[in-house]
């Protein structure tokens, strides 16, 4: 498939939904990566504490219990703690997951002024143009922060030749 590519994008399309992106999104990016970190040393401080009290039990006043039990018990004593660890670690990172996904979908869904759009709309090429108007499906409704993201992941897929190509066949096929 032959191109023209006064009908592609540009290098500064790429650039201006970069930049524009980035300003939209960069308090988000920065309060989910403080907050992975704070909750990684905080676990990493408390896991350390707890396997230190995991190795600090003594189990000699469970002696009734037998000596096979009681050498069961400090010899498995590790495990346990470690995979107690590992139980919470998971439980932690399954809430760190769904705290960021959470949050870029509100941010997703959150509506771009008309002073972005607008710088934008100077910026944009005509064919990039065309990929926000079809990325934009209910025009109804402003834009937002998951179309301008969607428009630069089908910018790079190479929407703008198929959206040529598909007016073509339409007029083709137009009596």
């Amino acid at each position: 498939m032959k191109t023209d590519s006064a009908n592609q994008p540009t290098a500064r399309d790429h650039a201006a939904l970069r930049n524009a992106l980035l300003k939209l999104t960069a308090t988000h990016k920065a309060v989910c990566t403080a907050v992975t970190v704070v909750v990684a040393m905080a676990w990493y401080w408390l896991v350390v504490r707890l396997v230190a009290f995991g190795q600090g039990i003594d189990y000699s006043g469970l002696e009734a219990l037998g000596g096979a039990a009681t050498g069961m018990l400090k010899r498995y004593n590790p495990f346990f703690w470690w995979a107690l660890a590992a139980l919470c670690t998971l439980i932690i990172a399954y809430f760190l997951v769904s705290f960021v996904r959470g949050s870029r979908r509100r941010v997703n869904a959150r509506m771009v002024s008309a002073e972005v759009i607008s710088g934008l709309a100077a910026q944009l090429s005509d064919p990039a143009k065309t990929v926000l108007r079809w990325v934009w499906d209910d025009t109804r409704f402003p834009i937002t922060v998951g179309d301008l993201q969607q428009t630069a992941r089908e910018l790079r897929s190479g929407r703008a030749a198929k959206i040529q190509l598909a007016l073509a066949h339409q007029a083709l096929l137009t009596p």
